[in-house]
C-alpha cells in the first residue's frame, strides 16, 4: 500500500510517517524543506519504505515536479497534512489590528494547498485500490463550534477547505474516490497545545479512521476518536 503525506517533517505529519512506516506501507514524504528535515531523513535512512520529496503546496512549479515524478504512481492514500497557524490576538473592530497577509497565507497553504495537491495527484489515487483522499481539518473549521472571537485567519481557512472538501466529496465520487475530513484533536505540537495529546495517539485514532473507511463515509467530518463533528 502506498501514501503521500505532505508536511511530513515534524508533528503528526512526520508521526503518521513513522507509523505507516512501521506498517511496512511505501509512504512518499513531503516537505517544503527536506535539507533541514534531519528527523525525518533520519528516519528515512533507518526505514527503506520511506522516501522524501520536496513539496510546498502554495508552489505551481512544485507541484507539477511532483506529479511528474510519481507519473504511474498508485496513491492509495492522498494525506494532506501541511498547515500553517498564524495569528493575532485581535478581537477587534480595532482597525490595523489584523496581518491581511497573513491571513492571506493561511488561506494558500490551509485551503489552497490540499486542493491544489489533491488536483495534482488525483490520477494516483484514482489507479490505487484505497483511492482515499484525507485531510487534516479541525473543529475550529466548525461553524457551528465558533463560541468566542479570535482565530479569525485559522477558523476561515478550515472552514472554507471543509466546504471544498465537501465539494470535492461529490465530484470526485463518479471516479471512486473517497475523501475523509479528519479532525486531530489537541495534539502538543508546534500548532497545537502545550499541554495537548501525544502526536502518536492522535496518529493511531486518525490511522484507524481510514482503515475502517467504506465508501459511504466519504465527505464525512470525523474526530481522530471516530467521534462525528458539527460543521
Amino acid at each position: 500500500m502506498n501514501i503521500l503525506i505532505t508536511g511530513a517533517n515534524r508533528g503528526i505529519g512526520l508521526e503518521l510517517v513513522r507509523q505507516y512506516a512501521v506498517e511496512h506501507w511505501r509512504v512518499f514524504a513531503t516537505c517544503r524543506r527536506p535539507e533541514t528535515a534531519r528527523t525525518l531523513a533520519e528516519l528515512a535512512e533507518a526505514r527503506p519504505e520511506v522516501s522524501i520529496h520536496r513539496l510546498d503546496v502554495t508552489r505551481s512549479d512544485d507541484l507539477r515536479a511532483l506529479a511528474a515524478e510519481l507519473a504511474g504512481e498508485p496513491l492509495d492514500v492522498l494525506y494532506n497534512n501541511a498547515g500553517v497557524y498564524l495569528e493575532t490576538h485581535y478581537e477587534g473592530p480595532e482597525p490595523g489590528a489584523l496581518r491581511y497577509d497573513d491571513w492571506m497565507h493561511t488561506l494558500e497553504v490551509n485551503t489552497l494547498g490540499p486542493v491544489r495537491v489533491t488536483e495534482a495527484l488525483v490520477d494516483n489515487v484514482a489507479a490505487s485500490r484505497r483511492r482515499l483522499v484525507a485531510v487534516n481539518t479541525s473543529h475550529m473549521g466548525s461553524i457551528a463550534d465558533i463560541r468566542q472571537p479570535g482565530s479569525y485567519y485559522y477558523r476561515s481557512s478550515k472552514a472554507a477547505l471543509n466546504a471544498a472538501m465537501r465539494g470535492l466529496a461529490a465530484a470526485l465520487e463518479p471516479r471512486g474516490i473517497g475523501v475523509l475530513l479528519l479532525h486531530p484533536g489537541g495534539v502538543a505540537t508546534r500548532m497545537g497545545p502545550s499541554d495537548g495529546m501525544d502526536s502518536a495517539e492522535s496518529v493511531t485514532g486518525l490511522r484507524q479512521r481510514i482503515d475502517e473507511y467504506k465508501a459511504r463515509d466519504s465527505g464525512r467530518f470525523l474526530r481522530f476518536d471516530g467521534t462525528e463533528m458539527p460543521w
